[in-house]
């Protein structure tokens, strides 16, 4: 089994879900008593999050690089990167490394088009749903991606933050999701990409009319499969 190595913190509500998810798929493969060999380096997300906001993309980027090179230093053999906003700096972190970058658009973009749903809403932080550096990759893959309109993207992104990252879980938050799921719906969307790691969190399967592509899920998925591809 190769050793996986996850880049944590942002928040750690959903890196709880990714150690969760690997050893859950690693037991599921391998058998009862089997585990996921995994490092993982889990940062202060406080500094990211201010960098993000403050657009100091560089300063946040520094961070991540630092703990890539960390994992890959202690026998990491791929990197995870645990969180959709920060794959902005995804290049960087791959160039600092000699291992390989598990980018989390990929999985996502193969599992859409694998199920035939090329029109896909995209769900997420302000960052994600409004700049290009996951738009364009899953474009690249022939999907067409619609995000939601504006104060419906500042209401998801607010609750990302304000709640999701802190744990904090609310049926009247669900149902704002859900209304702004119902409006990419009418816009023509296939399915709904979870495009943030604490979404799924919040928003389950039974939970939504169109089908969900859980970016943690099938990042996670694609972490094992790694592992264990011999």
């Amino acid at each position: 089994m190769r050793t996986i190595g996850l880049i944590g913190g942002m928040s750690w509500e959903s890196s709880a879900e990714y150690y969760r998810l690997i050893n859950q798929q690693v037991r599921d493969q391998l058998g009862p008593l089997r585990s996921a060999q995994l490092l993982m380096y889990s940062v202060d997300f406080g500094p990211v999050e201010q960098a993000q906001h403050a657009g100091r993309w560089g300063d946040a980027a520094a961070i991540l690089v630092d703990a890539a090179r960390r994992l890959e230093a202690g026998g990491a053999e791929c990197v995870v990167l645990c969180t959709n906003t920060m794959h902005k700096v995804a290049g960087q972190i791959q160039a600092a490394i000699g291992i390989p970058f598990l980018h989390i658009a990929d999985p996502t973009g193969q599992a859409a088009v694998e199920a035939g749903t090329l029109k896909v809403g995209l769900l997420g932080t302000a960052f994600t749903m409004e700049q290009d550096f996951l738009k364009d990759r899953l474009a690249a893959m022939g999907l067409t991606v619609l995000v939601p309109e504006v104060e419906e993207r500042q209401a998801v992104h607010r609750i990302i933050y304000d709640e999701l990252c802190v744990g904090v879980i609310s049926e009247a938050s669900r149902k704002v999701y859900q209304q702004v799921i119902e409006s990419l719906t009418a816009r023509g969307a296939q399915a709904i990409i979870l495009g943030c790691t604490e979404i799924t969190l919040l928003i389950k399967p039974e939970h939504s009319a169109l089908p969900l592509f859980d970016t943690t899920e099938l990042h996670a998925q694609a972490a094992v499969a790694f592992a264990l591809d011999n």
